[in-house]
C-alpha cells in the first residue's frame, strides 16, 4: 500500500511539473480505485514553445558551438556513438523547473536541427540559470530514459555542470 502511495505521490507531482518534456502517450492504464488515481496527464507533453507563459521570443540566433562541444542537433544525430561520454553544448534556457526527483531541469537549444531534435533536456544539481540566458551545458549524455508515467526522454544530459555565459 506504501509503495502505491509512494508511486501515486511521485506521478502526481511529475505531472504537476513537468509539462513540456518530450512526453509520448502511454498505454492506458488499468482502473484504479477513485481515491488512489493519479491526476488524469495529457496525452502529450507540449515542447516548451508551446506551454502557455513560456517565452517564445528567445533569440537562438548567433549561438556559437562550444569548443569541442556539439550542437543540439549533433547530440541527436550522434546519440548512439556519444552515450556515456560527456558532452558539452552551448545554448539559450528555454524552460527550467526546480527539485525534481532532487534535481534541477532546464531545456537548451541553440537554434540547430528541426522540431524534436532541437531541443535538449539537461538535468543538474547546480543552481538554475534564468530563462533566456546563454549556457554552456557539460554532462552525461544518456538516451532512451524513462522515468515512469510516460515521461521518456531519447536524449538527456545527466549530472550537468552548467556555466552561465
Amino acid at each position: 500500500m506504501q509503495k502505491t502511495l509512494l508511486s501515486s505521490a511521485i506521478a502526481l507531482t511529475l505531472a504537476l511539473t513537468l509539462p513540456g518534456c518530450g512526453k509520448k502517450e502511454a498505454e492506458p492504464a488499468a482502473q484504479a480505485p477513485a481515491a488512489a488515481a493519479p491526476a488524469q496527464m495529457p496525452a502529450e507533453h507540449p515542447t516548451p514553445s508551446a506551454i502557455a507563459g513560456a517565452p517564445t521570443e528567445i533569440d537562438l540566433a548567433g549561438i556559437a558551438k562550444a569548443e569541442g562541444g556539439k550542437t543540439v542537433a549533433e547530440v541527436y544525430a550522434e546519440k548512439d556513438a556519444l552515450v556515456g561520454t560527456t558532452v558539452a553544448v552551448r545554448g539559450k534556457v528555454v524552460k527550467v523547473n526546480a527539485g525534481i526527483m532532487d534535481k534541477n531541469w532546464l531545456h537548451v537549444r541553440d537554434g540547430s536541427g528541426e522540431e524534436g531534435t532541437n531541443d535538449l533536456t539537461v538535468t543538474t544539481e547546480g543552481d538554475l540559470p534564468e530563462l533566456g540566458a546563454t549556457v554552456l551545458v557539460s554532462g552525461s549524455l544518456a538516451t532512451d530514459k524513462d522515468f515512469g508515467m510516460g515521461y521518456q526522454y531519447p536524449v538527456i544530459l545527466e549530472d550537468a555542470v552548467v556555466t552561465v555565459e
